[in-house]
Parts: structure tokens; C-alpha cells; sequence
């Protein structure tokens, strides 16, 4: 399920919620199963090995940086993929009565990608293991540290989300750089690297201040002020050689972000560089 991470992260800001069980599994390889999922939500964390989760038909592979959300009371199938045991850790919680009415975090599942976190890893053991102790300082510390899990857990995710979007930009960015002559839309280079418009408009807005089509839109035009002074080519031609097949269209557009036409920035360029 589609789920931005700032919503995960205010929810849980949000509500009260209470560690219900904290369980660790060993899964031999090949093993598969559907039964209904727990009766609370909870977190799948993967120690070792790699399975294949459906809730409610929704797929969602986990090894070790791909955490899983798991809904309550849902058909639940799993598959252990791979020749490893199957390894994770599982804690449950439930969520208040005074639960605000938009959220229902019981209800939904989702995945987080956190990637490798040593001091995850650490923390996880650490509360499956007060967890089991009996005592109303273990019951404590069991909170703190859940706690203490779902911030690693955020700010690892946030980081691998802020990673990706930089690789994201680049990659598009290099694209327009070398295919800005081509017929390019921003509808086709967000599928082209399958993520949606809003997507592709965020990243752009975060690393170059503007969208994606004002981006391409940019580097044409600059482009053409060069072949403009450095050539005598036809502005037919330098239109089309930046990616704009309609003459008229290029030199309304040319004029609009220079205030000059295309024919009219030559010549003042040219004869004063």
C-alpha cells in the first residue's frame, strides 16, 4: 500500500499505542502458509534470509533493510524464498481508544526501506529480550525501546528516501541532458523511470527549485542561445535542434523568457558577446 513516510511518522506522533508482543522466528526454507494475520498490527523485521508477504493480496518482499507494516485480522500468505532460513523479528502493538478517526494505522500495511542499521539490529535484540523478562522495569523498558526502534527505523527511512530522490534527479537530469532534442514530456520521463508526475515534480522542486517541465524547458533555451551565437543555422533549424518542431512556438517562447525573438538576440549577442 502506497503510504508517504511523513504520514507513517505523524500518525504514530499522534496516537497512543502499547507493545503487545515482541516474537522471534526461525523459518526453514521452502516454507509456505495462509492463515489470518494477528490480532493487532505490527511490525515484520527481517533478520536473515528473504520471504514473499501477501496481505490481502498485496505483495511485499522482505530481507534484511525491507521492513514490513502488517495490518490486523487480514488474509495473511507467506512464501520463504531463497536456500537461507527465513529469520525476523515480529512486534505487535495496539493503538488507543482515543485513536483520532482518520487514522487507522490497524488497518493498513506498507513497507519501509531502512537499509543496513547496525544500532536497528542491536536495538531489536535488546527489546526481544526485556520483552520476555518478567518485572514492571522490564514492562518500561520495552516501551522506551520500541520507541527507540520506530525512530531509527523513521530517520533510516528518511535517509534512503532523501538518497533515492537524489539518484532520481540525476538520473533524469542526465537524460534531458543528452535527449533534450527528442519529443520529451514529464508525464513520459516519470514513467520512463516508474514513478508518478507528482513524484518526478517533488524531487525537482527539492533539487532545482523548479519542476521538471520548467527544468527541460530551461536547458533547451539555453542551448539555443548558443547555437544562436555560435551559428548561422535557420531558427527553423535551431528549434528543431533543441526539441521544438514548431518554429513559431519556439520563438514565442524564446521571447517570452528573454524578452527578445530568437532573430533579435543574435544579433545583439553577436555583434556584442
Amino acid at each position: 500500500m502506497e503510504i508517504k513516510l511523513n504520514d507513517i511518522i505523524e500518525r504514530f506522533t499522534r496516537i497512543p499505542f502499547k507493545v503487545q508482543g515482541v516474537y522471534r522466528y526461525t523459518i526453514k526454507q521452502g516454507s509456505s502458509g495462509s492463515q489470518q494475520s494477528a490480532p493487532f498490527p505490527g511490525f515484520i523485521f527481517p533478520l536473515r534470509g528473504q520471504a514473499l508477504y501477501h496481505f490481502d493480496g498485496t505483495p511485499y518482499f522482505s530481507s534484511q533493510g525491507n521492513i514490513i507494516h502488517g495490518a490486523k485480522n487480514v488474509q495473511l500468505d507467506k512464501r520463504v524464498l531463497g536456500n537461507e532460513k527465513w529469520e525476523f523479528i515480529s512486534v505487535f502493538y495496539s493503538i488507543g481508544s482515543s485513536q483520532p478517526e482518520d487514522i487507522c494505522l490497524e488497518d493498513i500495511h506498507f513497507e519501509l526501506t531502512v537499509g543496513q542499521s547496525p544500532r536497528l539490529t542491536e536495538l531489536l535484540h535488546r527489546l526481544w529480550k526485556i520483552f520476555n523478562q518478567p518485572g514492571v522495569l522490564p514492562a518500561f523498558q520495552t516501551e522506551v525501546l520500541f520507541r527507540n526502534v520506530l525512530e531509527e527505523v523513521f530517520v533510516c527511512a528518511k535517509n534512503q528516501t532523501d538518497a533515492n530522490s537524489q539518484i532520481l534527479y540525476e538520473r533524469v537530469i542526465s537524460y534531458i541532458h543528452e535527449h533534450y532534442m527528442d519529443s520529451l514530456s514529464v508525464r513520459g520521463l516519470a514513467e520512463q523511470n516508474k514513478v508518478n508526475e507528482n513524484r518526478l515534480y517533488y524531487v525537482f522542486k527539492k533539487y532545482a527549485g523548479m519542476g521538471p517541465g520548467d527544468y527541460l524547458r530551461a536547458y533547451r533555451l539555453n542551448r539555443s542561445k548558443e547555437l544562436l551565437i555560435i551559428g548561422d543555422a535557420p531558427i527553423g533549424d535551431v528549434a528543431k535542434s533543441v526539441g521544438y518542431p514548431d518554429a513559431l512556438y519556439f520563438s514565442r517562447t524564446f521571447n517570452k523568457q528573454f524578452r527578445l525573438s530568437p532573430s533579435m538576440f543574435r544579433e545583439k549577442f553577436r555583434n556584442n558577446p
